[in-house]
Parts: C-alpha cells; structure tokens; sequence
C-alpha cells in the first residue's frame, strides 16, 4: 500500500518544499512576527491547497482548463496581489522576533492566496490527472490524496516558518533584517511575475 502511494507522496513533497509565494510570505511572516503567529496561516495555506486536490478530483479543475479566460483572471488578479504583498514587505521596517509586530501573514491571506492562485489549481490538476485513482472506490482515494497532501504540505511549510527563526539568527542588525525583507520582497514579486509568464 505505501509503495503505491510514494510517488504521488515524494510530488507533493516537491510541491510544497521548493520555493514559492506561499513559502516565502510563511517565511517572512514567521521570521518578522515567531513561528506560533506564523502557524496558523501555515494550516490555513495547507487546508485550502488540499480542498483544492480534492475539488479537482472531483472535476472541477478539468472545467476550469476548459476556461482560459477564467484562468488568465485568476492568474492577474493573484498577480497584482502578490505585487501589492511584496511591496508591503519591502517598505516594511525590520522587526525582531520580541519587537513590536503589525501583522502575520493572516489565516484569510493564505487561504485565498492558495484560491486565486492558478499554479494551485494546475498542480491539483496534475496530480489528480497524473495519479488519478485506479480503484473501485475512486472518491474515497481522491480523499486519502487530498489527506496526505495535506500533512505533506503541513510539514514542509512548517520548516518555512522554522526557517524565520533561523534568519533572526543570522541576521542580527536592524539594516541586516531589512535588507532580507528587501531581497524575500523581490523573490515574492519574481515568483509571482513567473508564474504568470510560464
């Protein structure tokens, strides 16, 4: 039973460990407001990324391939979003771990980052199409993919927000922490720009 389920399980352990905008707002949130403020957006982002696997199983990321139009909506308006995110935390001032915080990157922010994102919705669509279930019971196995998404993405955006503690670490200075903000601001805005031209 595990064997069969290690492919699928090491795709969404790539999908969730390797940088994206999602990782990048959980490590800046973690790394400007701790790790337990952090936590929340963490299950927020994971919970709505594997109700999208279990939507699209369910066919409705089939029909929205069908939509361009809807797709390429999507793709803007995250977009402009992410823009607007990067720029927030590239004028944000540097802030320690004990310093006074304004916000973490909130429950409803991840979860409609993970909703209004098409990578999202195409990377569900990938892996319902890529190991879409063979069973009698294909439902009942598009839900055990959308849980073990789940635990998978958990862990690895916790190490993300693990992560911020680290770069409080490194970077001990007020210039120094600023200067990280300044450089997680503009991978934000390049990962989210090359999401749209891929």
């Amino acid at each position: 039973m595990f064997y069969t389920w290690l492919p699928f399980m090491l795709f969404a352990f790539v999908a969730s460990i390797t940088p994206g905008p999602t990782n990048i707002l959980i490590l800046s949130s973690s790394q400007r407001f701790g790790v337990m403020a952090t936590l929340p957006a963490v299950v927020s982002a994971c919970v709505a990324a594997s109700l999208i696997v279990l939507i699209s199983g369910a066919g409705a990321g089939e029909a929205l391939s069908h939509y361009p139009l809807v797709r390429t909506g999507m793709s803007w308006a995250g977009v402009l979003w992410l823009s607007w995110m990067s720029w927030q935390l590239f004028r944000a001032p540097a802030t320690a771990l004990e310093g006074e915080a304004q916000r973490p990157f909130s429950v409803r922010a991840a979860a409609i980052l993970q909703l209004i994102n098409p990578k999202t919705w195409m990377m569900a669509l990938a892996v319902v199409s890529l190991f879409a279930p063979h069973g009698a019971h294909p439902l009942r196995e598009i839900a055990v993919m959308a849980l073990l998404f789940l635990i998978i993405s958990q862990l690895c955006l916790t190490v993300w927000a693990f992560g911020g503690r680290a770069v409080n670490q490194i970077f001990r200075t007020p210039a120094s922490l600023v200067w990280f903000q300044r450089a997680m601001a503009l991978c934000l805005l390049l990962s989210a720009w090359a999401g749209l031209l891929i």
